[in-house]
C-alpha cells in the first residue's frame, strides 16, 4: 500500500476513533459521578485519558512503518 493512502487511512481513524473514544467515556464518567466518589473518578478520568493512546500508538506505528521488501512498488 503506498505511504500517503496509509497516511490518510490513518489518520482519518485516529479522527474518527478519538472523538468517539472522548464521547463515550465521557458519557461512562458521567453516569459514575452520582454512585462514587471525587477520589474514584480522578483515577477513572486519568486512566480513560490514557488509554487512548494505546490504540492510536499502533495505528501511527502502521502508517510510518517501512514497507517490507515483498510490500515495495517496483
Amino acid at each position: 500500500m503506498r505511504t500517503r493512502i496509509k497516511r490518510l487511512i490513518g489518520a482519518c481513524f485516529i479522527v474518527v476513533f478519538v472523538v468517539c473514544y472522548a464521547l463515550i467515556a465521557a458519557r461512562v464518567g458521567d453516569g459514575l459521578t452520582a454512585k462514587f466518589p471525587v477520589w474514584a473518578l480522578f483515577i477513572y478520568f486519568a486512566i480513560a485519558g490514557l488509554v487512548w493512546v494505546l490504540p492510536v500508538g499502533a495505528v501511527i506505528y502502521w502508517m510510518y512503518r517501512k514497507p517490507r521488501s515483498s510490500e515495495r512498488l517496483t
